[in-house]
Protein backbone atom coordinates (compact mmCIF):
# COMPACT_ATOMS: atom_id res chain seq x y z
CA UNK A 1 0.00 0.00 0.00
CA UNK A 2 1.49 3.43 -0.91
CA UNK A 3 1.32 5.73 2.01
CA UNK A 4 0.13 9.38 1.51
CA UNK A 5 1.80 10.33 4.43
CA UNK A 6 4.94 8.87 6.76
CA UNK A 7 6.00 10.71 9.27
CA UNK A 8 8.13 8.77 12.38
CA UNK A 9 7.71 11.81 15.51
CA UNK A 10 4.20 12.88 16.18
CA UNK A 11 1.40 11.25 16.84
CA UNK A 12 0.11 10.61 13.60
CA UNK A 13 2.52 8.00 12.00
CA UNK A 14 0.74 7.29 8.94
CA UNK A 15 -1.76 8.21 6.42
CA UNK A 16 -3.21 6.77 3.64
CA UNK A 17 -6.76 6.60 1.97
CA UNK A 18 -9.77 6.17 4.50
CA UNK A 19 -6.78 5.01 7.05
CA UNK A 20 -4.86 6.70 9.73
CA UNK A 21 -2.06 5.53 12.32
CA UNK A 22 -1.61 7.26 15.50
CA UNK A 23 0.21 6.58 18.45
CA UNK A 24 0.65 2.89 17.47
CA UNK A 25 -3.17 2.29 16.58
CA UNK A 26 -4.60 2.01 13.50
CA UNK A 27 -8.20 4.07 12.68
CA UNK A 28 -10.08 3.09 9.42
CA UNK A 29 -13.03 1.67 7.38
CA UNK A 30 -11.24 -0.93 5.55
CA UNK A 31 -12.25 -2.10 1.93
CA UNK A 32 -14.69 -4.66 3.57
CA UNK A 33 -16.55 -2.00 5.55
CA UNK A 34 -15.11 -2.76 8.64
CA UNK A 35 -14.74 0.20 10.80
CA UNK A 36 -11.09 0.32 13.10
CA UNK A 37 -10.48 2.10 15.95
CA UNK A 38 -12.02 5.66 15.24
CA UNK A 39 -12.71 5.00 11.35
CA UNK A 40 -11.48 6.67 8.57
CA UNK A 41 -13.19 10.02 9.95
CA UNK A 42 -11.30 11.25 13.22
CA UNK A 43 -10.81 13.86 15.79
CA UNK A 44 -7.80 14.35 18.06
CA UNK A 45 -8.56 16.85 20.68
CA UNK A 46 -5.72 16.26 24.17
CA UNK A 47 -4.19 13.49 22.09
CA UNK A 48 -7.26 11.31 22.26
CA UNK A 49 -8.64 10.35 19.07
CA UNK A 50 -12.12 10.02 18.55
CA UNK A 51 -14.30 9.19 15.38
CA UNK A 52 -15.67 12.19 13.75
CA UNK A 53 -19.33 10.96 12.97
CA UNK A 54 -20.85 14.36 12.36
CA UNK A 55 -18.81 15.13 9.14
CA UNK A 56 -21.60 13.84 5.94
CA UNK A 57 -21.21 14.94 2.97
CA UNK A 58 -18.77 17.70 1.45
CA UNK A 59 -19.43 20.66 2.60
CA UNK A 60 -19.14 21.43 6.42
CA UNK A 61 -21.80 22.85 8.16
CA UNK A 62 -21.77 24.48 12.03
CA UNK A 63 -23.37 21.28 13.38
CA UNK A 64 -20.43 19.32 12.28
CA UNK A 65 -17.67 20.97 14.49
CA UNK A 66 -18.49 19.00 17.69
CA UNK A 67 -15.67 17.59 20.50
CA UNK A 68 -13.83 21.12 20.16
CA UNK A 69 -14.60 24.04 22.16
CA UNK A 70 -14.92 22.60 25.29
CA UNK A 71 -11.32 22.11 25.23
CA UNK A 72 -9.72 25.49 25.29
CA UNK A 73 -7.84 24.84 22.20
CA UNK A 74 -6.20 27.63 20.34
CA UNK A 75 -5.74 25.86 16.85
CA UNK A 76 -7.97 23.86 15.10
CA UNK A 77 -6.89 21.92 11.87
CA UNK A 78 -9.00 20.23 9.47
CA UNK A 79 -8.23 18.20 6.81
CA UNK A 80 -10.35 18.34 4.39
CA UNK A 81 -9.58 14.95 2.31
CA UNK A 82 -6.89 13.31 0.13
CA UNK A 83 -8.10 15.76 -2.64
CA UNK A 84 -9.28 18.54 -0.48
CA UNK A 85 -13.18 17.77 -1.08
CA UNK A 86 -14.65 18.90 1.92
CA UNK A 87 -15.16 22.40 1.35
CA UNK A 88 -15.46 24.76 4.79
CA UNK A 89 -17.82 27.85 3.92
CA UNK A 90 -16.57 31.25 5.58
CA UNK A 91 -19.93 31.15 7.71
CA UNK A 92 -18.65 27.91 9.34
CA UNK A 93 -15.12 29.31 9.57
CA UNK A 94 -16.39 32.60 11.23
CA UNK A 95 -18.47 30.17 13.45
CA UNK A 96 -15.26 28.45 14.85
CA UNK A 97 -13.57 31.95 15.20
CA UNK A 98 -16.24 32.95 17.40
CA UNK A 99 -15.94 30.44 19.67
CA UNK A 100 -12.77 30.92 21.34
CA UNK A 101 -10.95 29.38 18.63
CA UNK A 102 -8.18 31.54 18.15
CA UNK A 103 -6.46 30.05 14.71
CA UNK A 104 -8.06 27.94 12.11
CA UNK A 105 -6.11 26.18 9.41
CA UNK A 106 -7.34 23.93 6.21
CA UNK A 107 -5.28 21.86 4.46
CA UNK A 108 -6.08 18.19 2.24
CA UNK A 109 -5.61 15.76 4.29
CA UNK A 110 -1.50 15.06 4.24
CA UNK A 111 -0.34 18.05 5.11
CA UNK A 112 -2.87 18.73 7.47
CA UNK A 113 -1.44 15.71 9.15
CA UNK A 114 2.02 16.82 8.96
CA UNK A 115 1.16 20.60 10.12
CA UNK A 116 -0.69 18.43 13.30
CA UNK A 117 2.28 16.83 13.88
CA UNK A 118 4.75 19.61 14.00
CA UNK A 119 2.30 22.34 16.15
CA UNK A 120 1.67 19.24 18.42
CA UNK A 121 5.84 18.82 18.66
CA UNK A 122 5.98 22.34 19.68
CA UNK A 123 3.51 22.25 22.54
CA UNK A 124 0.69 24.22 20.95
CA UNK A 125 -2.63 23.35 22.43
CA UNK A 126 -4.27 22.16 18.92
CA UNK A 127 -7.05 20.08 17.78
CA UNK A 128 -7.80 17.85 14.78
CA UNK A 129 -10.94 17.31 12.36
CA UNK A 130 -9.74 15.25 9.37
CA UNK A 131 -11.78 13.55 6.72
CA UNK A 132 -9.85 10.47 5.34
CA UNK A 133 -10.84 9.75 2.12
CA UNK A 134 -11.64 12.14 -0.76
Amino acid sequence: MNKTFQFQQGPIKEFSWARFVINGKEHAKQSNGKIVGAGKDIRIVQGKVTPWKERNGHMLKKNMITGIFDHDVDLLIIGNGVYGSLSCPQEVKNYILNHGISKLIIKKTPAACKHFNRSFLAGENIALLAHGSC
